[in-house]
């Protein structure tokens, strides 16, 4: 569900049905949508969308949204699914997305949204470029929202936040889930959100 997951062997039709399996056993499969419009945004761009549930559950609920992911595959189902729907078949670390005015220029969200452990997915040593390139199509003010799994020995916050930082972002929350369970160090999960200045 990102710029470069090694998805070996996974199609997007695959992928939808252990999606819809997972929601027959009962799992909430829309936290992350209900974590991104409780912060109050409008427009939102899903980066490693994968075949849309983010996206398109924040559409339905009104949000203006576009997705960008890597793999042919999973942007094809995603289509297929919300043709109406902004879909980019991009590696997010260097696609510019073009604003619809003005396609000199790159669209900015008021949020972007790294759902499914994108972070940690990402082709070793281009996560600072990601989170640079993902930070150019802010707008003021916008917030940039990733949750991924810990790992002793992984990708980890402190990165994270100094990518962020020399970005241009600053951490204005942290969690350990997207329900808003308090984070610690301890936690084997982070959901972090980064403003970019005003």
């Amino acid at each position: 569900m990102n710029s470069s997951w090694h998805r070996t062997g996974v199609t997007g039709e695959h992928y939808d049905a252990r999606l819809a399996a997972l929601e027959r056993a009962g799992h909430q499969m829309h936290g992350e949508a209900d974590f991104v419009q409780s912060l109050g945004v409008e427009s939102v761009l899903d980066a490693g969308c994968g075949t849309g549930r983010v996206a398109i559950e924040l559409a339905r609920r009104g949000l203006s949204v576009a997705g960008i992911d890597r793999d042919a595959d999973m942007i094809h189902t995603a289509r297929q699914k919300a043709p109406a729907l902004d879909w980019f078949e991009q590696n997010i670390v260097s696609y510019i997305i073009p604003d619809r005015a003005s396609p000199d220029q790159p669209r900015r969200f008021d949020a972007i949204v790294m759902a499914g452990n994108v972070m940690i997915f990402l082709d070793p040593g281009t996560e600072a470029s990601v989170v640079a390139n993902l930070a150019h199509h802010l707008v003021p003010g916008g917030k940039l929202i990733a949750g991924f799994q810990l790992h002793p020995g992984g990708f980890n916050v402190v990165r994270y936040d100094a990518y962020a930082t020399s970005a241009g972002l600053t951490l204005v929350e942290r969690w350990a889930t997207w329900d808003r369970a308090p984070w610690n160090e301890a936690s084997d999960y982070a959901v972090s959100v980064h403003q970019r200045s005003a």
